[in-house]
């Protein structure tokens, strides 16, 4: 099953855009599931250094705009 982590500031949007999938029958067709920050444990205030590195190990997906647009560090 593939994972797609959704940053905590689009959890609104990514909640509406599955239940278009879902009524659509879109989600029927495929293996992903939506997981949100505090499902899986990990802080809102997470760096993104921390945020992508936690993606990249349990192999997800990340749903994301630019976190906090500052630094090396940012998505």
């Amino acid at each position: 099953m593939n994972t797609i982590l959704v940053d905590h500031n689009l959890e609104g949007q990514a909640a509406l855009l599955w239940s278009t999938f879902a009524t659509e029958g879109w989600l029927d067709l495929t293996d992903f599931r939506l997981v949100t920050f505090a499902e899986i444990g990990l802080p809102f205030d997470a760096s993104d250094r921390e945020v992508w590195r936690f993606v990249q190990q349990h192999q997800m997906l990340l749903l994301t705009g630019n976190r906090n647009r500052k630094g090396d560090d940012s998505l």
